[in-house]
């Protein structure tokens, strides 16, 4: 990557009207070069708090060009900055925990605090999964969340840690609920929760989204015939005042399968029925070969089938951090109010 220092140098000079803004609002965590958009395809390198993570997902960094790329930042931020390196450019985007290039200090993959509005946020450059704990380019949802939930009921639904929970909690919700299917996920987002011991108390459930967000919409769980299905909360039927659904690209289950490409209204209807007239319903779509118009229309589309119609919307777009300069960023998010 011999042109990775000029690219870096042009991303970091860009950003330096953001990060000042950033930092006078208690944010230390943000992308400080997004390769497939600045220069070096498959290259991020983002800041969380003290960390500087640098994760390549197409081709592997040399030692030299990792250490020059974080003795670059440092003198671009004038402030020493952990160093990890995660190398994802093998099979399926998986860390090479073999670590050939670069082997962490302690230090750097020990437990750590990363801020972002103000809040607290557990930080670490390795573990049980592949991704980061905090996804960067869902920040100004969060922070549409934190100003527009006070006094309201909040439904955070594939919650991962609880970002967007913690953002209402923030914002004065009254109650706050994050759903996931991982445990270890809502460990982590218990963990936020403690970090800013301010904010009142969130609710874990731990439950696949299908039979969660069914029974809560008020219809039945199917089974395939011949199948029994694992066991599941059960949970009322009712509605919250704003749900946020932010899926993953793909996953399945014996419930159901996750498809945001070939299926988005199995996802989006009953979210859709969960969320209470007058309420706001945040819909989340990463694929970035789904455009933004098509996808648009599709919600739309599925809302009023459902005998919801959108009576407004609009899109949120992803921070500076995360340039798109064809306009077409792969993290799409649209406001439903209903």
């Amino acid at each position: 990557m011999s042109s990775l220092t000029p690219a870096l140098t042009a991303a970091l000079e860009r950003r330096q009207p953001l990060l000042a803004r950033l930092h006078a609002e208690g944010t230390d965590c943000y992308r400080l070069f997004h390769g497939s958009q600045e220069g070096a395809g498959g290259l991020t390198v983002d800041r969380y708090g003290r960390q500087l993570l640098v994760q390549s997902f197409h081709q592997r960094l040399s030692s030299d060009e990792l250490l020059a790329l974080h003795a670059q930042v440092e003198h671009a931020l004038d402030l020493p900055l952990l160093l990890a390196y995660n190398d994802r450019s093998q099979g399926n985007s998986r860390i090479d925990r073999d670590d050939p290039v670069y082997r962490a200090s302690p230090e750097a993959l020990a437990d750590l605090v990363g801020r972002e509005w103000g809040l607290n946020y557990r930080v670490r450059a390795r573990h049980a999964g592949q991704d980061p704990l905090l996804f960067l380019d869902l920040r100004t949802a969060r922070g549409w969340v934190k100003q527009h939930s006070q006094g309201k009921s909040v439904l955070n639904l594939f919650a991962y840690t609880c970002g967007v929970g913690l953002s209402a909690a923030a914002g004065g919700a009254r109650e706050v609920c994050n759903l996931d299917f991982a445990e270890g996920n809502l460990a982590v987002g218990r963990e936020n929760g403690q970090l800013n011991p301010q904010l009142p108390t969130m609710t874990f459930i731990q439950s696949d989204y299908f039979p969660a967000i069914r029974q809560l919409a008020g219809l039945a769980i199917t089974q395939r015939r011949g199948q029994k299905l694992p066991s599941y909360p059960r949970m009322d039927t009712r509605q919250y005042d704003l749900v946020f659904l932010d899926p993953p690209a793909w996953a399945k289950s014996a419930f159901g399968t996750v498809d945001l490409l070939r299926d988005y209204q199995s996802l989006l209807k009953p979210a859709v029925l969960a969320t209470a007239d007058d309420g706001v319903l945040v819909c989340c779509n990463n694929l970035a070969r789904v455009a933004m118009e098509d996808w648009r229309e599709q919600v739309l589309r599925c809302a009023e089938k459902a005998g919801r119609p959108v009576r407004e919307w609009q899109i949120l777009q992803p921070a500076e951090d995360f340039p798109s300069f064809d306009q077409q960023p792969p993290l799409k998010t649209l406001v439903l109010h209903f």
